[in-house]
């Protein structure tokens, strides 16, 4: 059973979402502010957490900063500020998602699901026969969900990993925000352009730290796997 960590001051929104996540099979650990939280994490080692962004303690955006240091687990914010420019700011840190309160606990558990399910192998005969993904100098283990610029690891979120493999399965090829959007999040439909781009930016700057740029831009089109040299 997957075990989701909901981390929100608000007992009332727990219980809503308590309920709804585990009427859909999944496990549910609980934290109340941010301090609590990166505890819950390290005891409980969640396969994803629900992050509320102005939390007492210590507010989500930190709570992710810290996690982030060592751990990859994937991150959805909540967020009772209309303003793009925090949802946006969640996605720099490493977030894999946000939604916006007042929200539907069916969207936020669609979501939830979306997420894991970037997580899990492909199964499909092809799938199983590739571990790994190379170009020049750029390898992705499919397995390990583990990317490498010549033979240095860089430490990508599930997300950031899913956007980079579907440029990878299909270099040369030019994709649309829609289509990358399509090939790295599977039936989630709720992601917007802004995030799609915001993303991509992560991926780049990580892999530019390490002497790389996976990722080219084709201006009015949208993007594509580099030559990777």
């Amino acid at each position: 059973m997957q075990k989701i960590l909901l981390v929100d001051d608000d007992p009332h929104i727990r219980d809503m979402v308590r309920f709804a996540l585990r009427r859909e099979g999944l496990a549910v650990v609980e934290a109340e502010n941010g301090v609590e939280a990166l505890e819950r994490a390290e005891a409980e080692a969640p396969d994803l957490i629900v992050l509320d962004i102005m939390m007492p303690e210590m507010d989500g955006t930190e709570v992710c900063r810290r996690l982030r240091r060592h751990s990859r687990v994937p991150i959805i914010f909540l967020s009772s500020r209309d303003d793009e420019i925090d949802r946006v700011l969640g996605l720099e840190l490493g977030g894999d998602d946000y939604v916006g309160k007042p929200f539907s606990p069916r969207e936020l558990v669609a979501r939830v699901k979306a997420v894991l399910r970037r997580m899990q192998p492909d199964q499909s005969p092809d799938a199983i026969a590739k571990t790994e993904l190379r170009c020049g100098r750029l390898r992705l283990d499919l397995e390990g969900f583990r990317a490498f610029w010549d033979e240095a690891e860089v430490v990508l979120t599930v997300t950031e990993f899913s956007i980079l493999r579907t440029l990878a399965e299909r270099p040369g090829k030019v994709f649309s925000r829609d289509g990358l959007m399509d090939g790295a999040y599977a039936l989630d439909h709720y992601v917007s352009d802004r995030t799609i781009d915001s993303h991509v930016r992560r991926v780049r700057a990580k892999f530019q730290a390490a002497g790389g740029g996976p990722v080219e831009t084709v201006h009015g089109l949208g993007y594509k796997l580099s030559s990777c040299r």
